[in-house]
């Protein structure tokens, strides 16, 4: 179903019971007390822009131009998980479940035999490698080209974007139960190290002298009059210059944090009788 390009998709469920969870969690005076409104503002945003590339305009262009596609997987890898975790979802959607779903819940992740190999793919080297290698091997032409010819594929790819990119960040951002326990310096680096890989990717768009992804070089018209060359050098520009953004921001509040002078409190008066 579609309104001018708006369309609803399987996804916008999951993004609704993510907010309706939010929302009940937040009416806890406990929650409520810790949790501060720019928190929650993050949290709005990073749904927001699961929304915007995966039921707006933006995805019915992704078919038909390459730079469009290219915006399509920066929101879903490096806008929506970062937003997100900085809403803190964990504690907040966690309290809104029934008691008796949480005691049950919690004593059989406690139990699982999949517990240990899930925190192993959560420590900071796996992640950084799990995320970066989901980029890469997505853009790879066999597997770009087969996410445009199924659908089913195509909405594995943008599970697995998501869900790397919350592991990724979440060992930058502290959301909850899983801790970066990283200093400022290996917080720095790691960012820089994710947007490096980035920046390759990009680089190769750009430099490529073909159109790297039959779909789009088959296409006898796209939007705009532009070449597959032309927008293959456009989607990574994107990926350049707007993928950017976002690890510059975090990269440049770890360099103010880790450099920032420390802070003492002045001595307390002593009393007097």
């Amino acid at each position: 179903m579609s309104w001018h390009g708006w369309s609803i998709q399987a996804p916008l469920i999951y993004v609704i019971a993510a907010g309706i969870l939010y929302w009940l969690g937040g009416r806890s005076r406990t929650v409520r007390a810790r949790h501060e409104p720019l928190r929650t503002a993050a949290f709005i945003a990073g749904l927001v822009s699961i929304v915007l590339a995966l039921d707006s305009p933006i995805d019915g262009y992704a078919d038909q131009l390459f730079w469009v596609h290219m915006l399509q997987h920066v929101l879903l890898l490096a806008v929506a998980p970062p937003l997100i975790l900085l809403g803190a979802p964990w504690p907040r959607m966690w309290a809104a479940l029934p008691l008796q779903m949480r005691t049950t819940v919690g004593r059989s992740i406690a139990r699982s035999p999949w517990t240990a190999p899930l925190r192993a793919l959560a420590r900071p080297l796996p992640a950084w490698i799990l995320f970066n290698a989901t980029l890469c091997i997505w853009h790879f032409p066999f597997a770009y080209n087969a996410t445009l010819s199924s659908n089913a594929i195509h909405q594995v790819e943008h599970a697995m974007f998501f869900f790397t990119g919350l592991l990724f960040w979440a060992r930058v951002i502290d959301p909850g139960p899983l801790r970066p326990r990283l200093e400022w310096p290996a917080r720095i680096a790691y960012v820089i190290g994710g947007m490096i890989v980035g920046w390759l990717l990009a680089i190769t768009l750009v430099l490529y002298p073909h159109p790297l992804y039959s779909h789009y070089a088959d296409l006898v018209q796209r939007p705009g009059g532009i070449s597959a060359l032309t927008d293959q050098q456009l989607a990574g520009g994107v990926m350049w210059v707007l993928g950017s953004i976002p690890y510059g921001v975090v990269a440049l509040f770890g360099f103010y944090r880790w450099l920032e002078p420390e802070t003492t409190s002045p001595p307390r008066p002593a009393l007097t009788a």
